[in-house]
């Protein structure tokens, strides 16, 4: 009885090795090195390289606020972004600098406990026409509007990143070169200009312009958009729907006082597209270019150029062509990357762009 359960045993044993040396080719060809990368031991892509430390300076807030001071960051929170680091050629063209998760402080939070202090209150109370500045200690400036940082779909993407790892791609291993010190991070953009580098004070603004405001006032109609570069007019639009293609956003309109709109979707043109040849890139404009979109009544808000233009989520913002002489026309903004429907500026009479 032993020898036969032993003999049992070996002819199991042998029956096991021989099925393992049965080589299923389909099988072989999915675990091919070409679908599956043995250094990739987690799911998560963006924590599987070293974290370095940025070297952080003091960096104070000031401008139109009642309570400036240094930024305490032992009292905020941690976020983490993904970057891909892309800057201007000089000889044209975009230069990719390296792929990046960065940790650090957002805006949203830094800013938070702010207390607003405008100098044009009595003129136009909304916060959307604010923006910010932020130097750093080599004189370097970039702007933010207001609406980026406190209304968008997707909160914290712009944050003071205090560390940072590689994202390193699994076959060329590719280790790109790592900066030292703090930086702007400014997740949304895709020419990433306004990362610069050891910033050390932050601005908050409100648009440098005054406009005549008529709260109520209705019917509300603007036949075109005057546009103007540093106060100098350089073009207007009375017409776009028939010379550009029409996009269509559905949306969810909610506005952060009154809260539910509509249900209904926007169909425009993308703003981007109509103005880039009034306002073309430069590295000037992506760092420190501030727009202002104004209504026929006075009402208005502060876009950023990188906002507008270059951005790398396709959340763009919309100019929307009524019927002729309707109420709120002829021109309507729809921007499609914010929560709150606050900067759809009705019947715009003038575009402005400032540095």
């Amino acid at each position: 009885m032993k020898k036969f359960i032993l003999l049992a045993a070996i002819l199991l044993s042998l029956i096991a090795c021989n099925q393992k040396n049965i080589k299923n080719p389909d099988f072989a060809e999915i675990t091919n090195a070409q679908f599956i990368d043995s250094t990739d031991m987690t799911n998560n892509f963006y924590d599987n390289s070293e974290t370095y430390s940025l070297i952080v300076k003091e960096l104070t807030v000031e401008g139109e606020i009642a309570n400036p001071g240094k930024v305490d960051f032992t009292q905020l929170s941690k976020h983490s972004v993904i970057v891909k680091e892309t800057l201007l050629d000089s000889v044209g063209g975009d230069r990719f600098t390296g792929a990046f998760r960065y940790d650090g402080y957002s805006l949203f939070d830094i800013l938070e406990k702010r207390i607003i202090r405008k100098t044009n209150a009595e003129e136009f109370s909304p916060i959307i026409d604010l923006y910010i500045e932020i130097e750093n200690d080599k004189g370097d400036k970039v702007v933010f509007s207001w609406g980026e940082i406190y209304y968008p779909n997707n909160l914290h993407k712009i944050i003071i990143a205090t560390g940072v790892s590689r994202i390193v791609p699994s076959r060329t291993k590719d280790l790109w070169v790592l900066p030292g010190e703090s930086k702007i991070i400014a997740a949304g953009d895709l020419i990433t200009e306004r990362n610069i580098s050891s910033p050390v004070r932050i601005t908050v603004k409100s648009f440098p312009k005054s406009f005549n405001v008529v709260k109520g006032m209705s019917p509300m109609y603007s036949s075109k958009i005057i546009l103007f570069e540093n106060q100098k007019p350089v073009g207007e639009i009375s017409s776009v729907s028939k010379i550009i293609k029409t996009e269509t956003f559905k949306t969810i309109f909610y506005g952060r006082g009154k809260g539910i709109h509509s249900t209904s979707p926007f169909t425009g043109i993308l703003l981007n597209e109509i103005l880039q040849a009034y306002f073309p890139v430069s590295r000037s404009s992506l760092k420190s270019g501030i727009m202002c979109i104004v209504g026929q009544d006075g009402y208005r808000s502060a876009i950023s150029y990188s906002e507008l233009f270059n951005r790398n989520d396709q959340q763009e913002f919309l100019l929307v062509e009524t019927a002729p002489g309707e109420d709120g026309g002829l021109f309507r903004i729809f921007a499609a990357s914010d929560f709150f429907s606050d900067r759809a500026v009705k019947s715009v009479i003038e575009i402005h762009l400032g540095f």
